[in-house]
């Protein structure tokens, strides 16, 4: 189960409670600092959207343990090490038939292996969602009509790889 809390949305002091969900996401870059994405083709309010690796926070889970048990669930791979927090971020969204608040938290992770390929995982992607994944550049982050989350992707890897990347 999901740890949540309750908590005003922003900008609405007084209004009515929000459930808070606590996520923890892994910004995963290859080689060539491609970012795995996961897409979810959810229906509204959330809509089709790509996405990291990532998910809710078991009860009793801190946030870096939840990004490890989430990218070895949605890909299969438990050698992918953590490197340090890059991002936080809150977004509204809805999570079993619930609007929650959703504070993620992002790590930053690298693979060897250029564009590593997910196995063994399709049913665990059929039951959580997951339509399909793919290796994306920053090119391609930048230049997409399709929803990404969080928004601004492409900013944070770049303010990750440090100037000229």
């Amino acid at each position: 189960m999901d740890a949540m809390t309750s908590a005003e949305p922003p900008g609405e002091p007084g209004g009515a409670s929000l459930p808070v969900r606590h996520a923890a996401r892994v910004v995963l870059l290859d080689p060539q600092d491609r970012v795995l994405l996961m897409r979810y083709d959810d229906g509204p309010p959330n809509g089709v959207h790509w996405s990291t690796p990532g998910g809710g926070l078991n009860a009793g889970e801190d946030h870096r343990g939840a990004a490890r048990r989430e990218l070895a669930e949605e890909t299969g791979w438990d050698d992918i090490a953590l490197l340090h927090e890059i991002h936080r971020c809150e977004i509204t969204m809805e999570y079993e038939n619930v609007i929650v608040r959703q504070a993620e938290r992002f790590f930053l992770a690298r693979t060897a292996q250029p564009r590593r390929q997910i196995t063994g995982v399709d049913e665990m992607h059929a039951s959580d969602g997951i339509a399909a994944w793919r290796w994306w550049t920053i090119a391609e982050l930048e230049a997409t009509s399709e929803d990404v989350w969080p928004s601004g992707l492409a900013d944070l890897i770049r303010r990750e790889l440090g100037p000229g990347r």
